[in-house]
């Protein structure tokens, strides 16, 4: 433990809600549990974490991050091992990009003790909140914004780091029908699309809102400049099996370095499957799909893992996929990391923290 390690304070709320959960039911990010960690950076460093009953917090009407999107986040997952323990699945790497994007955000950096220790003590102590089913999880949140009452456009002189938890079960109950996207953008090269940022999601509502009005599920955004190169899928990175390849593009300032992405990466090496991250076309996607070289298409990220594309649009046309349970790889892939993240498998690669 780092020598700089403090003790955490906590308040333990007077009623729990937990009596009041559904969890046949349960929608992402619809419930939360009892608690809540907070941290405030002011005057140039961190002060104490504590952890407190889950409540509303109260805010100046000029607070800087309302005004001007200093606002970044994270999210994780917490499962139940098969003999009951809690396991994380590669928290340290998020706090890596949480930090990644607080730079390119002009924000302070986050001590590593007050997210490793803050993540291990409100989860132990919200651990009953953690569902039972096999789909279900506990979704953690952290995230930080900027807090000075200011009118200007500057960074803030001071944070507040967050984290909050919600039991979920499955993100996408059924394959996906997606639009390839050539008229708006989510991010563009030099922008801020490689950090998990508030404004990148505010960017996607309008058109993934007007894709669902098309009947679609979500959509692959496409490089801004031309629309010609696929980048991410929805909120998610984006992977196809290509003549028996894994391709996927490639990182840039416009795409998020999904973590999920980065393992999966890593295991399709490890078994042996031949991988490529490099720009990615529109023109062979569809190509792929009307010649049948390309077999399976899915997003991957933390709340859907793998999200089974079904079907592609572009340009008034839509393309069906071969169905899923013909795709080998990404089945496979799926069954594997859903055991590897409650620890029925070994840990290759030293991805999980017990709690």
């Amino acid at each position: 433990m780092m020598s700089d390690v403090k003790s955490i304070k906590i308040t333990k709320t007077i009623q729990s809600k937990l009596q009041d959960l559904d969890a046949s039911n349960l929608k992402f990010g619809k419930s939360f549990t009892d608690h809540m960690l907070v941290c405030d950076f002011e005057n140039g460093e961190w002060g104490d974490p504590q952890i407190l009953p889950y409540q509303n917090i109260s805010i100046d009407p000029s607070t800087s991050f309302i005004h001007y999107g200093q606002s970044i986040f994270e999210g994780l997952k917490a499962h139940k091992g098969q003999n009951g323990e809690i396991l994380l699945f590669r928290p340290m790497a998020n706090f890596e990009r949480l930090n990644n994007s607080a730079e390119r955000m002009c924000m302070a950096q986050l001590p590593e003790w007050v997210y490793e220790e803050g993540l291990k003590s409100i989860i132990d102590l919200d651990r009953d909140w953690i569902p039972d089913d096999e789909n279900g999880a506990l979704y953690i949140r952290p995230f930080m914004f900027g807090t000075e009452a200011f009118l200007g456009v500057k960074a803030s002189a001071s944070y507040r780091f967050m984290i909050i938890l919600s039991p979920v079960g499955a993100y996408y109950s059924h394959p996906v029908k997606v639009k390839i996207e050539k008229y708006y953008s989510r991010a563009m090269e030099g922008g801020v699309g490689a950090a998990k940022t508030s404004g990148n999601y505010a960017a996607s509502i309008y058109p993934a809102k007007k894709g669902m009005e098309e009947g679609y599920d979500q959509l692959i955004w496409t490089d801004a400049k031309n629309h010609e190169k696929i980048e991410e899928s929805g909120t998610m990175n984006i992977m196809f099996v290509l003549d028996g390849k894994l391709i996927t593009p490639k990182l840039g300032t416009s795409i998020l370095p999904g973590i999920t992405r980065d393992s999966i990466l890593t295991i399709a090496r490890d078994w042996g499957v031949e991988t490529e991250e490099r720009d990615v076309y529109v023109k062979e996607i569809i190509e792929g799909i009307e010649s049948g070289k390309l077999s399976e298409a899915f997003g991957v990220g933390t709340a859907a893992t793998i999200a089974h594309i079904e079907t592609i649009g572009h340009d008034c046309i839509d393309y069906h996929l071969p169905s899923v349970e013909s795709r080998s790889f990404s089945n496979k892939l799926s069954a594997y990391l859903n055991d590897y993240k409650r620890g029925r498998v070994e840990d290759r690669f030293g991805w999980l923290t017990e709690v």
